[in-house]
């Protein structure tokens, strides 16, 4: 994993938590497979993600922080986070390491997946 990928996902992750949208999907492949995480299955494009997203932020407020970077042995990135999911009104939902791991497409996210930090 180059330094470059890093600081393009620290970025990411700074506009996520923002909710500049814009910023994190100008990041994503055209058709991005990204995980619905709150709802269940899995959402392709990036005008789907920023609908899943828009549900997503008028029910909950998550925050997520990058701890950890590491590549992995077929080229993608496993980022652990510390993640934090309140209710609207400030309540901790739950809290706890998470990975996400990303794919790479012509240096844009083309997938990513959620999976449990063991």
């Amino acid at each position: 994993m180059t330094a470059a990928a890093e600081d393009v996902l620290r970025r990411t992750y700074r506009a996520f938590n923002a909710r500049d949208v814009d910023t994190v999907l100008a990041v994503m492949h055209a058709d991005v497979d990204w995980p619905n995480a709150f709802e269940g299955g899995r959402v392709r494009g990036r005008e789907l993600v920023r609908a899943y997203w828009a549900r997503q932020f008028d029910q909950i407020n998550p925050e997520v922080t990058p701890v950890a970077f590491a590549a992995r042995d077929d080229g993608r990135v496993a980022v652990e986070v510390h993640q934090i999911v309140r209710s609207l009104e400030g309540e901790i939902l739950s809290e706890g390491p998470v990975v996400h791991v990303y794919r790479f497409v012509d240096g844009l996210v083309q997938r990513m997946d959620v999976e449990d930090a063991a």
